[in-house]
């Protein structure tokens, strides 16, 4: 799809031009349908771009107020949310999950820690209890469920990717902690989102018309099979093994076709680790706040120095369960490592989404990144269209990448 340099938008700060350039090179060389980058470094937003169109069949073009739903990059915004819980001394990190959350200790599981919950170390991340559309808004009844699921490894010992039930076990422990029990979904509103003049949702309210939101272009299952190179060969033979713990975990709840999400009953949903939906630039601004410490929020020291420490790694490994890839996560987070390097040194943290969006903090140069596209691609990290545009901030800025 060819697209008019007229539907390209917004600005840079002098000298980051180059960062509009790769933005226009996503249009017309790398397959963009629709997009938004956004960047802040120390604390001033420096790149605000957007274009192309937010619905591939209706050509709409793409507004500067267009929302975006971004995946598993609602990871991050969610995992800022349990950060500020921890901060008002809420929860500690360290500190047994059952604690806050008895029903959780079954099935073996009253010694896992919030740390290793949270970094996707608790072998929890298939759930057996089959969870439809009415069961995912009951959070009661996925409470229940997930309370009751037995842990895949002895916890602690491996990584597993949670890409689904990471968020509903940050939301649990969230109303558990919170005096007013609110989700997690409020919670961010009104305790991150509010304050910082963001427009981001974990569960969009019923007020929000839909003909704001992208319409996501999804891949298709059967292009996986020609995506070698973009995803790792053990990870395509087992996603397509009904028996493996990929399998499992990405196909409960069956959301395996991505345009699931352009359905507003699922994005109402709260799905902390995967529906997250909102203008571009709020994720942005959220990840600028904490790349310059979290002033804006009050974020404790103590916190920050958790979230830009180094992973605590399981103990056999790195080699994710679920990816097949090794991965290195802390808090909710991705953490830099060789094969998914990011940010100017291993304080960085951030989250990556299926389809090729990505958002992360870099306290060492204050800076916060996001971007999103609505055509999805297969990469599991580092899409061309995506790092083109972070390699080109960092020339820009005469910032040596680690």
């Amino acid at each position: 799809m060819k697209i008019d340099a007229s539907l390209i938008h917004g600005t840079v700060q002098p000298g980051l031009e180059q960062v509009r350039v790769e933005f226009e090179r996503n249009f017309v060389e790398r397959g963009e349908i629709g997009a938004a980058c956004c960047a802040y470094h120390q604390g001033r937003k420096v790149v605000d771009l957007w274009g192309g169109h937010r619905d591939p069949r209706t050509r709409a073009p793409w507004e500067e107020d267009t929302l975006v739903v971004v995946y598993s990059t609602t990871k991050g915004l969610a995992s800022m949310a349990v950060a500020l819980a921890h901060s008002r001394g809420l929860l500690d990190y360290e500190e047994r999950v059952a604690a806050y959350w008895p029903e959780f200790a079954q099935e073996g599981k009253e010694n896992v820690t919030v740390r290793q919950l949270i970094s996707h170390q608790a072998g929890l991340c298939a759930i057996d209890e089959t969870l439809s559309i009415k069961h995912m808004a009951d959070l009661d009844y996925v409470a229940w469920a997930i309370a009751k699921q037995k842990p895949a490894w002895e916890p602690g010992t491996r990584n597993g990717y949670h890409a689904i039930s990471l968020g509903w076990y940050q939301g649990e422990l969230i109303r558990r902690v919170d005096p007013a029990h609110r989700s997690l979904g409020r919670f961010f509103q009104e305790e991150i989102a509010g304050p910082l003049g963001l427009e981001f949702y974990i569960g969009c309210p019923e007020s929000l018309p839909d003909s704001r939101v992208a319409t996501i272009k999804p891949f298709r299952l059967r292009n996986i099979f020609s995506s070698i190179g973009k995803m790792a060969p053990a990870l395509i033979k087992a996603y397509f093994n009904p028996a493996s713990l990929t399998h499992k975990t990405l196909n409960n709840p069956r959301m395996h076709r991505a345009d699931y999400f352009n359905r507003p009953d699922v994005r109402r949903l709260e799905l902390p680790a995967a529906n997250g939906t909102g203008q571009v630039r709020s994720i942005a601004k959220a990840y600028g706040a904490f790349a310059c410490g979290g002033r804006e929020l009050g974020i404790r020291e103590e916190t920050m120095s958790a979230l830009t420490g180094p992973e605590q790694p399981p103990s056999a490994g790195p080699m994710d369960e679920v990816l097949k890839v090794n991965t290195s996560y802390s808090l909710g987070f991705s953490k830099p490592f060789k094969e998914f390097n990011f940010g100017t040194s291993g304080k960085a943290f951030g989250a990556p989404g299926a389809g090729g969006s990505f958002a992360y903090a870099d306290p060492d140069a204050e800076i916060g990144f996001a971007y999103a596209p609505n055509r999805m691609d297969l990469y599991m990290w580092d899409d061309p269209r995506e790092k083109s545009l972070r390699d080109a901030l960092y020339r820009c800025l005469g910032i040596r990448v680690s």
